[in-house]
């Protein structure tokens, strides 16, 4: 039989790159070779595609490929520009579709269909950095922003860019002076940090608690939608939240399953599977959440969570006796459908 061609897409043009490239590394590897021929597709940092090493465009990849492995994070490969690009080509591609996954990479919108299904988020304002810029000129604006922001959520309080993922851009803010600072950092966007974020920012309440993530794999096992079993997150003592260091640096522990209680689990599970079908995604999903003292929060949907190493989603699937090659083999197989 002739093997499928996967083309793994990898890279891109986000801050993620590095990310990117190890995910699809780890899918390059794991694809099962009785059956899959994989095609290395990389995105270079200026936009620019490549197949072996040659420049190329996506009419050259839709007659080399039969389906693309979608391992880009970020801006462009998750927040449904590429998918765009893979449905107008008619090119079977991995992971959900490009509205849900505009969706779902908008921290805003999606909080707006997480209230609405009943999930639980945490108070937030949104703020354009074009405003912030603005009001950076001006040192009663400036203090006016400020006491708005504070005046809708209260201290300590996250602010991070609306569509953005890793934490990258991700600060803890205790007091105003501190606020102050990160409205200025968000406002220089030719410095720093600030080079990776979006024109939004939010501004969310922090909620103390226990970290959690919990995957979600449709059609999987016999079940429409599968949950993984949820994962705790225990970052290391001197970091205040799981930041991008804590994700990739290798110091965080994750312990899967968690130290939840029978119900804890259940409702992260059944949170995670609202969420995925409240977004309208597809093939697979992660969510993360708080254990509050007044509950379970859920922070946001991952429609293309990492598979590297150092990746939650691999080791949920080892927790429940499965593997990445299965895994790959199983997504695939759903994209082609």
């Amino acid at each position: 039989m002739e093997k499928i061609r996967v083309g793994v897409l990898r890279g891109g043009t986000s801050s993620e790159y590095e990310v990117s490239l190890k995910t699809g590394d780890s899918v390059l590897r794991h694809l099962p070779e009785h059956k899959y021929f994989p095609v290395d597709i990389l995105i270079t940092k200026d936009g620019t595609w490549h197949i072996g090493g040659r420049p190329t465009d996506l009419p050259k990849v839709s007659r080399r490929v039969d389906v693309v492995f979608n391992a880009l994070h970020g801006e462009y490969g998750e927040d449904g520009k590429v998918q765009r690009l893979f449905e107008h080509f008619s090119i079977p591609f991995t992971g959900s579709r490009a509205l849900p996954s505009a969706l779902g990479m908008n921290k805003t919108l999606s909080k707006e269909i997480f209230r609405k299904h009943g999930l639980k988020t945490a108070i937030h304002a949104v703020v354009s950095t074009e405003r912030m810029r603005t009001d950076l000129e001006d040192d009663a604006a400036l203090q006016f922003l400020v006491f708005e922001i504070l005046g809708v959520v209260p201290l300590p309080l996250v602010a991070k860019p609306v569509s953005g993922g890793s934490s990258v851009g991700t600060f803890i803010v205790r007091n105003a002076k501190e606020l102050l600072y990160v409205i200025e950092q968000f406002a220089k966007t030719d410095s720093g940090s600030a080079q990776l974020i979006g024109t939004d920012i939010i501004f969310e309440e922090f909620i103390a608690g226990k970290e959690a993530t919990c995957g979600v794999i449709d059609s999987f096992r016999g079940r429409e939608h599968y949950s993984l079993l949820p994962v705790e997150i225990r970052p290391p003592a001197h970091k205040s939240f799981f930041d991008f260091e804590s994700k990739y640096g290798g110091t965080s522990h994750e312990v899967c399953p968690g130290n939840f209680s029978r119900q804890e689990s259940a409702t992260l599970q059944n949170m995670a599977k609202l969420a995925h079908k409240a977004l309208g995604l597809r093939h697979y999903s992660r969510s993360d959440f708080i254990l509050g003292k007044d509950g379970i929060y859920i922070l946001e949907t991952n429609t293309l969570p990492g598979l590297t190493g150092e990746s939650l989603l691999p080791k949920s699937l080892h927790a429940v006796g499965s593997n990445l090659p299965e895994f790959l083999d199983h997504v695939v197989t759903l994209a082609m459908k």
